[in-house]
């Protein structure tokens, strides 16, 4: 393969790393953190790169008392190093051939080779020779496409053999397309103009096309964000904000979000009166939309009215009231929801009393009048079981703390579902569509108590009690009186009526020890 082609290799990532860590000695906590990085990515140990160890193994925070609801060290130094390394290589490290890069959402290191910087430069001056069509396409919403064709052609050529027809190929393949998105991005602009109605006449950067795929399929977007796909804690890619038309963007001011495992979704939002005209395919969708505000928010009701198809879905919504407060991640969730006639799902956020603002947008292929499954699991990574079922990492709480250790349990075709723990006073608000009634399926295992066990004890050693939305489910519930030591129990409870906020309050309680808990399902009983 010819020279700086192909991934790095071992040795190059080593001293990439290096290079860095020397950039940032200014820095010692970053030095150790991105050393820290390293060492578990040399080694093979990337799935050990959670929040909870970077807190306790780098930080010297307490692996007794830690808490990653209440303590956002981990967060806070990674969007630190994320920061520095992208002007580290905007600066002396541009002309490294080897970049290492943390991803939003994640802690494993990547390092990616630098290729073909002739090309990149080629197609550059290709697209500034357009009599400033470029700067066109940017001010109609081609910027990312433009970007995007000229990754996926550079791309390819980096495939070929290198010679001195490629740079000159590429710099004419890269002129026509600019001409071409600029029509079609012109093109599109009009006619979703015309069908949005009184939404501002701005269109996205992407303009919205037929959809390539038959049979639904998922969208997930950053609102106001402009960068590249992230990976969310579930391991879901979220694109960059698409299909938009008015309002503005904002940077959420950097802080802890609580109730949420992917603080990405709540870095930017859109904000102002705004549109979306999102191209689906045909069939039933179930859209979810996230929101948060900040720190300082006005005391008085900031409420604005969101539609779906014409029809307002919430009207004077005041996300500090519907998240129980500030810097509170809030989800709200919409089943059957479909494309209209014009194969275009439209949604309008428009003012009241505050100014609307929106955090990310979720459009996911559903089931007819069901909301899908949620299944968690108290584990900062994802989890399938036997049946194929993909349990998420635990998500949507308040306090308590994760287990630092995984153990050994029984009574289960899946043991390693029961085999990590959320366990002190803390709560979950879990968000569902409020028209329907559900199933809460709630599974323990007894790890700490029991006569061979670390805490000695037995029946009566754990008591506590769990409540949804004030209903009492379980009261003095003993774990181990039910199945003993490492044995799966598991409850469950019909029926469960949502809160007005579209939640599912569920309350783990106290009462002698810990309360503490291993997954969560929640089940939609419509038919």
């Amino acid at each position: 393969m010819p020279e700086n082609f192909g991934p790095p290799s071992r040795d190059e990532e080593r001293a990439e790393l290096e290079a860095v860590a020397a950039a940032l000695t200014r820095s010692p906590r970053l030095v150790r953190l991105v050393r820290y990085l390293g060492e578990k990515y040399f080694q093979g140990e990337i799935d050990q790169l959670h929040e909870y160890n970077i807190a306790t193994e780098v930080f010297e925070r307490s692996k007794t008392v830690f808490d990653a609801g209440e303590d956002a060290i981990a967060r806070v130094e990674a969007h630190r190093l994320r920061k520095r390394l992208k002007e580290f290589y905007e600066t002396e490290g541009k002309h490294h051939p080897v970049q290492l890069v943390i991803p939003s959402g994640t802690y494993v290191p990547v390092f990616t080779r630098q290729t073909d910087r002739l090309a990149a430069s080629a197609s550059g001056m290709a697209v500034e020779s357009q009599d400033g069509h470029a700067e066109t396409a940017k001010e109609e919403g081609g910027e990312q496409t433009i970007r995007a064709l000229d990754h996926g052609i550079t791309g390819s050529l980096r495939r070929l053999p290198r010679a001195r027809w490629v740079y000159p190929l590429l710099a004419a393949l890269v002129l026509v397309a600019v001409v071409g998105i600029y029509l079609v991005s012109r093109f599109s602009a009009s006619a979703n103009s015309a069908r949005s109605g009184s939404a501002a006449s701005q269109p996205s950067a992407i303009s919205p096309g037929a959809p390539a795929l038959s049979g639904p399929q998922p969208v997930r977007m950053i609102a106001g964000y402009s960068g590249h796909p992230q990976m969310d804690s579930a391991g879901a890619i979220w694109i960059a904000d698409q299909y938009f038309y008015g309002g503005g963007t904002w940077s959420r001011p950097a802080g802890f979000v609580a109730r949420t495992s992917d603080p990405l979704l709540f870095e930017q939002w859109r904000t102002g009166e705004f549109a979306y005209n999102i191209p689906l395919n045909p069939g039933v969708y179930e859209l979810h939309l996230y929101f948060v505000t900040a720190n300082h928010a006005s005391d008085s009701p900031a409420s604005f009215s969101i539609w779906i198809n014409g029809t307002v879905v919430l009207s004077g919504f005041d996300v500090n009231t519907d998240a129980l407060g500030e810097n509170i991640a809030d989800e709200r969730v919409f089943r059957d929801i479909s494309p209209e006639k014009d194969g275009y799902l439209h949604l309008q956020f428009t003012g009241e009393k505050g100014t609307p603002a929106l955090s990310a947008l979720a459009v996911l292929p559903g089931i007819p009048h069901k909301q899908l499954p949620i299944r968690l699991i108290t584990q900062p990574t994802p989890f399938t079981d036997h049946d194929g079922n993909l349990w998420h990492p635990d998500n949507y709480f308040m306090n308590g703390h994760l287990s630092e250790q995984r153990v050994k349990t029984s009574g289960s075709s899946d043991p390693d579902l029961f085999s990590g723990e959320r366990y002190g006073h803390f709560t979950y608000a879990i968000p569902v569509d409020t028209r329907d009634r559900y199933t809460v399926v709630l599974h323990f295992a007894e790890f700490y108590f029991g006569p061979h066990a670390s805490g000695v004890g037995g029946t009566g050693s754990r008591l506590f009690k769990v409540m949804c939305n004030g209903e009492t489910l379980l009261d003095n519930f003993d774990i181990y009186k039910e199945g003993g030591n490492l044995h799966a129990v598991t409850k469950t409870f019909y029926h469960q009526k949502p809160s007005a906020q579209g939640k599912l309050n569920l309350t783990f309680e106290p009462l002698q020890n810990n309360a503490t808990v291993s997954g969560i399902e929640v089940l939609d009983e419509s038919q």
